[in-house]
C-alpha cells in the first residue's frame, strides 16, 4: 500500500462522518423499587483499613496462585488467577498497579463503594505457559508489582446486564454523585469511561447482604499523575501530580458553580460541570478526617517508594485544603491522630 493511500485512509478516519458512527453499549437500570446505593457514611478508618483496604487482611490474596486465563480487555496486561483459598482475582501489571491500589482506598475513606484491590510486590503464578500481552511480566510464572482485584460473588457480585453513565443514573443532582466527580478530579483520574462508551469503567453490583445494588466506578488505574490530553497525562507520577495541585479549582461563579482545572480524555464536561460549593461543602468533612499517617499507610501498602510518599501526601493534603477553602472551611484538616 502506498504512503499516499495510507495518508488518505488516516484522513478519512479523522474526518467526522467519514466512517460509520461508533456504536454505544446498551444498558439498563436495576428493577424499579430496588435499593440503589452510591455512597454510605464511612466508618472511621484505622491504619489497617488503609493498609488492607475494604477487603481487609482476611481476604487478601493467598499464594500459591494458579493461572485461569489471560484477560485481553483494556490497555494493561491482565490475567485471571485462583489463590490457595479458591478466590478468583484479576491480576494487573504495568503502570496502573499502584494507583489502582491506592486511589480506591482514598475513595472508600470518603464513603464510596469500591471493589477491593491489593498490591502484591512479588509472587509466582503456576501455569502461565501460553501468554500474550502479559508474557513480559511473568518469567517462568514469577512476577513483581501486581494489583490483585477481587472477584467475590459471595458479597459483591457484578451484574453485567446493568450499568450507568455520568448522565444516566439514579443519583443525578445529588451531593453523592457530585462528590464522586470531585474525587475523580482529586485523584486526577482521566479515564472516565462509562456505559455510553464501548468499554465502561462503571458498574452495578448486587450486594448479597441486603439485596441492594451498589453503583461503583471500577477503575482507578489512570490516577495519581497528571491529567490532560494524550501527550500530557500520566499515571502514578508524584511530581506531576504535585505540580497540578494548585490548578484543581480555577474559579467559583457568583451562583456558586465551580470551574475546574481538570481535563481528561473521556467525559470531561460530564464530570466537571454543575458542581456547586454546597457539593464540596458536603464532601469536605469526610476528607478532612484523613490524616497524613493514613495517607502514608495507604501509599506504602500500594507500593509507593519512600521518596514519593511525602510528595504524594503533601499534594493530596494541598488538594483537600483547596476544597476546604472553596467550602469556606478555613480549619486545616487533621494532620495526626
Amino acid at each position: 500500500m502506498s504512503r499516499t493511500l495510507h495518508l488518505c485512509l488516516a484522513l478519512q478516519l479523522t474526518v467526522p462522518g467519514a466512517a460509520a458512527a461508533e456504536t454505544t453499549k446498551t444498558f439498563q437500570r436495576p428493577p424499579a423499587g430496588a435499593t440503589t446505593v452510591l455512597w454510605e457514611a464511612p466508618k472511621p478508618m484505622t491504619a489497617a483499613d488503609w493498609i488492607w483496604g475494604p477487603g481487609g487482611q482476611d481476604h487478601a490474596p493467598a499464594p500459591p496462585f494458579q493461572f485461569v486465563k489471560e484477560d485481553l480487555s483494556g490497555t494493561n496486561p491482565k490475567v485471571e488467577v485462583k489463590d490457595a483459598k479458591g478466590t478468583t482475582w484479576t491480576v494487573k501489571f504495568g503502570p496502573e498497579v499502584h494507583g489502582d491500589t491506592f486511589a480506591p482506598r482514598l475513595v472508600y475513606a470518603a464513603g464510596y463503594i469500591v471493589v477491593p484491590t491489593y498490591f502484591v510486590a512479588s509472587g509466582t503464578i503456576a501455569g502461565t505457559d501460553h501468554l500474550k500481552r502479559a508474557k513480559r511480566f511473568l518469567r517462568d510464572g514469577a512476577f513483581r508489582d501486581a494489583r490483585f482485584k477481587l472477584h467475590d460473588k459471595g458479597t459483591l457480585a457484578r451484574e453485567d446486564k446493568y450499568d450507568w453513565s455520568w448522565k444516566d443514573n439514579p443519583f443525578s443532582g445529588s451531593h453523592e454523585l457530585a462528590g464522586l466527580k470531585v474525587l475523580m478530579m482529586l485523584t486526577s483520574n482521566w479515564d472516565g469511561k462509562d456505559a455510553s462508551d464501548n468499554t465502561s469503567n462503571t458498574g452495578v453490583f448486587l450486594r448479597k447482604a441486603d439485596s441492594g445494588y451498589a453503583y461503583v466506578f471500577t477503575d482507578w488505574g489512570a490516577t495519581m499523575g497528571k491529567w490532560g490530553n494524550f501527550f500530557q497525562r500520566g499515571k502514578w507520577d508524584s511530581r506531576g501530580y504535585a505540580r497540578q495541585t494548585r490548578k484543581l479549582v480555577k474559579s467559583v461563579s457568583a451562583n456558586g458553580e465551580i470551574t475546574w482545572g481538570y481535563s481528561s480524555g473521556k467525559h470531561k464536561r460530564d464530570i466537571t460541570q454543575g458542581i456547586q460549593i454546597s457539593d464540596v461543602r458536603w464532601l469536605v468533612p469526610w476528607l478532612a478526617r484523613i490524616t497524613d499517617q493514613d495517607l502514608h499507610a495507604g501509599l506504602m501498602a500500594s507500593g509507593a517508594l519512600p521518596e514519593n510518599v511525602e510528595t504524594f501526601t503533601s499534594a493530596i493534603r494541598g488538594r483537600i485544603r483547596e476544597l476546604q477553602e472553596v467550602a469556606g472551611d478555613r480549619q486545616n484538616p487533621a494532620q495526626s491522630k
